[in-house]
């Protein structure tokens, strides 16, 4: 098989270097766009304004309990909600097998830590980002959350929220940056293209189904 040559001309050279320029531009368009999108709208539990409902992502589960970068998402939550600053916690994640269920792991974590469990609602088919966001809008009937998760994915959920019609404020829990954490901030230069997509062309998340009224009877109950 013969190797590819490079151009011997100094057009031909030239040609090659703005092609592989604009492939990085091109590359870097959806990245720029989540973090213009996302600017404003990152806080700390410290400072987020109060909002009624918090949407915690899943991040895997380890022999059925939450993964450390899921239970430090999820002490996110227990956090705001001793504190007053959210009243529900819509958790969200992949229960596509019999034998694997984020969402009911989540919720028995955040009642071990106070939250209670009127206070939490599941979705079963927040099966990526943009299923979630959708179906957080569309299913649930959540207008305004506030967005848990690591500082390397919190753009990306916070610009495809806002995209789903979600008024999101976007908090990045800090984590140790060890090799998954890296490997999580090389992911997102991926998942930045396909989140680009999601946007412009807002397909139907994989599971869409009726209406539930979850989120607004644990309001309910809040007051």
């Amino acid at each position: 098989m013969r190797r590819p040559r490079l151009p011997r001309s100094r057009t031909g050279q030239r040609w090659l270097v703005q092609a592989v320029m604009l492939g990085c531009v091109l590359a870097l368009l959806p990245a720029t766009w989540m973090y213009v999108v996302a600017g404003d709208r990152l806080r700390t539990t410290a400072d987020v304004p109060r909002t009624e409902v918090a949407v915690v992502f899943g991040a895997g589960l380890w022999d059925g309990e939450p993964s450390p970068y899921l239970a430090h998402r999820l002490d996110a939550a227990a956090e705001l909600y001793r504190e007053g600053r959210i009243e529900v916690v819509l958790v969200t994640g992949d229960n596509s097998r019999e034998d694997y269920d984020e969402p009911d792991a989540m919720r028995t974590y955040l009642t071990r830590r106070g939250v209670p469990d009127a206070r939490i609602v599941s979705d079963y088919a927040g099966f990526d980002t943009w299923d979630s966001c959708v179906r957080a809008k569309k299913i649930f009937g959540v207008d305004e959350a506030v967005l848990i998760s690591q500082g390397f994915h919190i753009r990306r959920a916070v610009a495809l929220c806002e995209e789903a019609g979600v008024s999101s404020y976007g908090v990045g829990v800090a984590d140790v940056h060890d090799a998954t954490w890296y490997y999580g901030g090389v992911r997102e230069l991926i998942a930045a293209g396909k989140a680009a997509v999601d946007a412009v062309f807002e397909p139907d998340p994989r599971f869409l189904g009726p209406r539930e009224p979850g989120v607004a009877r644990a309001l309910a109950s809040a007051r």
